[in-house]
């Protein structure tokens, strides 16, 4: 039943040979490695306009400048990120550039900025997607919380399918969502050059407005460039395209950059002409598309695809989170378990690991993430800055044809992804000062992994002349015996294999009478194997066990032989019938799993009724 329910779940197995069959063309890679910078559309010029309104609508007039701005650092990620593509075209993105030019731990400080913003990724764009659909469907406000998760859990098996599928399934409500936005500014601006709309809505440019500064610009700027996270995603993701990976990742990043530029410039340019501001109750993108189409289908069309992208938003966590989780793993920075493929040839175990935090994460902000949205941004920022830099001193490094000009683009983007990142800290600290406890919090634990690894594969590792097994002169094996059944039975006999110089029994018994009694049966039965008996007037099992197979082990070690613990243990035919009986064996397994010089050996019994 476990095995047709999952099967049905995420599909047949699929063979390692078909990997290649796996891999993204460019068009869905477009699809899912872009939906979460895509989707910041419906919220960055929004966020633009938010700061401005301080000062007013008069003050809308500098979101036209803002956004110029924000395309240009736009322009400088898009070709930072090209350059990484080919400089490390087997992905890790940041992390790699970071690590390889700045050193391990600008490396891990990226990693693990990154890995925490895939989960913010997830959990702020399902919230934001649960918003949208609770604000059209108010009886389902209640119930935010267990949507988000619903939708989570709907995501994870969607990736567990494998990519490829994945990628069919998404595709479509992306593509949908640009092809409506696009509708949307086409037809803004058609009404606008054919004089449909009226100049007297907005202010001019230029328009001289009181209480303006270079610190309410910056910060309007910063909130602004919450449109470009997931610019990275793909850089992080190149493993997933079909051959040539790299020239395609290079064609899907620069077609992502060119929507995303055309979308962005677009909302915030009719915005500002049909002089629409933030309101708590409707977003712009609602307003404009009011404006522009009324009531009409074409709006609860931009409406229903924009819930559906700021939802479909986090499978971009869901293609990148899983990639960097395996670079950092094969630097034995965090567990193997991630580089393992799971059925349908994706990295399995990244996916649930980024679901069950995505799920805590909405269960703990109890689905309202709105003051994590900076902490999201911040967390983009950072590793955008140290992979601009790390590219800086590769270049100045190396030298090749036409560095300068490279140089230079990555100049530009450090500095300017310094300063949002400065921004977002200085003006709003109260929402970013976590970075300042889990980043080193990571980082330490990172070092603790890798350290562990390294010790690990330093004891078991067999090249050194010195790696020499020492020799036993003899084994002593214990069997710990509960009574005189067909399981015992077949214990010693298997015991009786390997040859022991001392065969013993114990026996633990809780009552004296019990104790002599049961000696009796024991020399009756098997008069060939030596049985040891305690009486433990506390009822006991574990500590008088442990006890005696210390001595033994001591004086086993000083005459130079290996003690062997034989556990017999009865298999019940069907596995709920465990809890009806005591689990003996396995306490005893457990407590003596970390004795250096003690072999555990258990002999199952099955039942077969």
């Amino acid at each position: 039943m476990k095995f047709s329910f999952k099967r049905m779940l995420i599909g047949r197995p699929l063979k390692s040979t078909e990997l290649g069959d796996q891999k993204l063309s460019k068009t869905k890679a477009l699809a899912i490695l872009s939906s979460d910078a895509l989707s910041s559309v419906a919220y960055g010029p929004e966020q633009i306009l938010i700061v401005l309104m301080a000062l007013g609508a008069a003050a809308f007039w500098y979101s036209i400048p803002i956004a110029a701005f924000v395309i240009v650092l736009l322009v400088a990620l898009i070709l930072s990120y090209r350059q990484v593509i080919f400089a490390y075209p087997h992905g890790g993105g940041a992390y790699v550039v970071s690590r390889k030019n700045l050193g391990v731990n600008a490396g891990l400080v990226s990693g693990a900025s990154l890995l925490v913003d895939y989960i913010l990724t997830v959990a702020v764009s399902v919230s934001a997607g649960t918003d949208a659909i609770t604000s059209a469907f108010p009886a389902l406000h209640a119930y935010s919380v267990e949507v988000s998760i619903l939708f989570i859990l709907i995501l994870t098996i969607i990736n567990l399918r494998g990519i490829t599928e994945s990628a069919s399934v998404l595709a479509y409500p992306v593509y949908l969502f640009v092809a409506s936005l696009l509708v949307l500014i086409i037809v803004g601006v058609y009404r606008i050059m054919t004089g449909q709309i009226s100049p007297d809505l907005h202010t001019a440019i230029g328009t001289p407005v009181a209480g303006i500064s270079l610190f309410i610009l910056l910060k309007a700027f910063a909130s602004g460039c919450s449109a470009l996270t997931g610019v990275e995603a793909i850089s992080n993701a190149i493993p997933n395209f079909k051959e040539p990976a790299p020239r395609n990742a290079s064609k899907t990043l620069i077609a992502m950059g060119i929507l995303l530029a055309i979308l962005f410039s677009g909302i915030v340019f009719l915005a500002y002409y049909l002089g629409i501001g933030p309101s708590p109750t409707e977003t712009v993108v609602s307003q404009i598309a009011k404006e522009s189409f009324g009531h009409s289908i074409l709006y609860f069309v931009i409406q229903g695809m924009t819930a559906l992208i700021l939802v479909l938003a986090a499978n971009t966590g869901y293609s990148a989170f899983p990639l960097l989780a395996v670079n950092l793993s094969k630097d034995k920075y965090i567990p193997r378990m991630f580089q393992v493929r799971g059925d349908r040839l994706g990295y399995s175990n990244g996916i649930i690991f980024l679901g069950a935090f995505a799920i805590l994460l909405i269960i703990v902000t109890q689905g309202s993430t709105e003051k994590l949205i900076p902490l999201y941004a911040v967390g983009v920022f950072i590793p955008f800055t140290l992979a601009q830099t790390g590219m800086m001193v590769k270049w100045w490094r190396e030298k090749p044809e036409g560095w300068i000009g490279k140089f230079a683009v990555n100049t530009v983007g450090a500095f300017i992804s310094f300063v949002v990142a400065m921004i977002f800290f200085i003006t709003k600290f109260d929402h970013v000062w976590p970075v300042l406890i889990f980043l080193p919090a990571l980082i330490f634990i990172f070092h603790r992994i890798q350290n562990h690894y390294n010790l690990v594969g330093e004891q078991l590792r067999v090249d050194k002349l010195n790696n020499v097994l020492p020799t036993i002169d003899g084994n002593v094996v214990l069997v710990p015996v509960g009574g005189i059944s067909k399981v015992v039975e077949h214990s010693l006999s298997y015991a009786k294999l390997l040859n022991p110089e001392h065969l013993i029994a114990i026996y633990i018994a809780f009552d004296k009478e019990e104790m002599h009694a049961f000696e009796e049966k024991w020399k009756n039965r098997f008069p060939d194997v030596k049985l040891l008996t305690l009486y433990s007037p506390y009822r006991s099992l574990i500590s008088p066990l442990t006890k005696i197979i210390d001595k033994v082990e001591h004086k086993a070690k000083q005459e130079n032989r290996q003690v062997s613990v034989v556990i017999p243990q009865f298999i019940p035919k069907k596995g709920w019938h465990n809890i009806l009986h005591n689990q003996s064996s396995l306490l005893i397994r457990t407590a003596l799993l970390y004795k250096r010089n003690v072999v555990l050996i258990t002999v199952p019994y099955h039942l077969t009724k």
